[in-house]
């Protein structure tokens, strides 16, 4: 009972300091370390199952779609990078620069890949010269380097590991649909696999990415009530086309420029995954993204049979479940302590009175409902708990959002309702950066989106007091 006590001690309370909690939960569930250099991370085994994890689903989800896997150079040749100048206005102050190789110094700087929209660009050109070449629908699984100021883990690291979608097309609607298409392929992945809601919407031209006509998203909210952006969908029109000069020959036998996307989701995920579910005994993750779905733990594991049974209920549950035993030297309580805090979604509980009763305790993470199961229906009965907990999980995340989501029709609304707690908040909006800016100046908070499901709650920004033309939602970020 100590070491279990000392053990979730070792978490700070996520009423007493939600940011300590979060790094304690990161470090202390094993899921990463730090490196010698500073905002660099070590993702440890356990992040990075979860990771691949996230991986295997998502990438079905984009296969489904017809989109193929490539890979790209991680270095770009800092003459290509300046070919689109807003990308590299936007990037500039976070590059890292590779300067020589090996002894020698290099007749060019070497950009290490903030994202691969100019080497993406660069290969399209000699690789697309009939409209039959098109769409080029591809992906890459990889790691950038943005040299930020103030780095979290998962949440914003100099380096962190992602998916980076780049698809051409020969119209501009063909492009749109598959805008919009992945956007929705990353809200339904994480509605469905990782039990997160999300509000999908148009960001504003202050906040869409650099280079691209239209950035889409989809924004969460933690359990702090503070939105995180989780993924992103672009559409650069013919941007990048017209600056890396990528033509076909259309159906007419005209040159002409591809129509352009990008899309994208990283390792952020895992950090708003914890956010939005973990308690203060550690994690709690979604039973289709956990690595290890059932965790078996023996009691009296001395006795004779216990660790046998315990064996041959692992190697049958292994066809249906991503199983482990923990048979460690260590007590119950604390075997029970850390698999809470490394999130487990279920638990089974046998010792010999159990094994002599055909039974098992089956225990859910979440809730910590305790049932006793014939080992008859074990199987059923896990495939029912964990499909239930999943569904929990995501009423519960949906319900945070509801509550935590108000609309203001005046100013002085809007920054009482900020300077009391996180959440969204719904305002009208007249569309210009001024008042975008002054929200921020005077309330702290940031458009999130244009939500693509629109209310009007007032006729006037409440900025401002012009005519509104669009809600948004609103919110102190991460």
């Amino acid at each position: 009972m100590a070491e279990e006590k000392k053990l979730v001690e070792q978490i700070t309370s996520m009423d007493e300091d939600f940011a300590q909690w979060y790094t304690d939960v990161c470090i202390k569930a094993n899921l990463i370390s730090y490196s010698q250099i500073k905002g660099f991370m070590v993702i440890k085994p356990d992040g990075y199952a979860i990771w691949e994890n996230i991986q295997r689903h998502l990438d079905d989800r984009f296969k489904a779609t017809g989109v193929q896997n490539v890979y790209m150079p991680m270095l770009i040749p800092e003459s290509l990078l300046k070919k689109e100048g807003e990308l590299v206005q936007g990037f500039a102050p976070e590059v890292a620069w590779v300067t020589a190789g090996g002894t020698e110094p290099l007749t060019e700087r070497l950009c290490v890949r903030p994202t691969s929209e100019t080497v993406f660009s660069d290969f399209y050109k000699d690789d697309v010269q009939s409209y039959r070449d098109l769409p080029r629908l591809y992906n890459q699984w990889c790691s950038v380097v943005r040299w930020e100021k103030e780095t979290r883990p998962f949440l914003r690291s100099r380096e962190f590991l992602w998916q980076e979608g780049h698809t051409i097309h020969a119209t501009k609607e063909e492009a749109e649909e598959r805008t919009q298409q992945m956007l929705d392929v990353y809200a339904d992945f994480l509605r469905e696999d990782m039990a997160i809601p999300t509000i999908k919407g148009r960001k504003t031209d202050k906040e869409k990415f650099a280079g691209a006509e239209a950035t889409y998203t989809v924004e969460a909210l933690m359990h702090d009530g503070r939105a995180l952006q989780s993924a992103t969908s672009h559409f650069f029109g013919q941007k990048f086309a017209e600056a890396y000069d990528i033509k076909f020959t259309d159906k007419d036998n005209k040159l002409k420029y591809v129509w352009q996307t990008s899309w994208g989701l990283t390792t952020r995920v895992i950090g708003a995954m914890i956010m939005v579910h973990g308690d203060n005994s550690g994690l709690v993750l979604p039973p289709r993204i956990a690595p290890t779905q059932v965790i078996i733990v023996p009691i009296m594991q001395k006795k004779e049979g216990v660790l046998e049974k315990a064996a041959e209920l692992k190697e049958r549950l292994s066809k249906s479940f991503r199983v482990k035993v923990d048979d460690t030297d260590k007590t119950p309580g604390f075997k029970f302590a850390e698999a809470e805090m490394r999130g487990i979604p279920v638990r089974i509980e046998i010792g010999p009175k159990d094994i002599e009763k055909n039974q098992a305790v089956i225990v859910r993470r979440d809730t910590r409902e305790k049932q006793f199961v014939s080992l008859d229906e074990l199987e059923a009965k896990l495939a029912e708990t964990l499909e239930k907990m999943q569904a929990d999980m995501l009423e519960r995340a949906e319900k945070r959002i509801e509550e935590l989501t108000t609309e203001a029709k005046t100013f002085d609304e809007f920054k009482e309702k900020a300077s009391q707690k996180n959440g969204f908040i719904k305002a009208m909006w007249c569309g210009d950066l001024e008042c975008e800016e002054k929200v921020k100046a005077e309330a702290g908070y940031t458009s999130r989106c244009i939500p693509f499901k629109q209310e009007k709650i007032s006729d006037v920004c409440p900025f401002c007091g012009k005519p509104a033309k669009q809600l948004v939602y609103w919110g102190n970020a991460y």
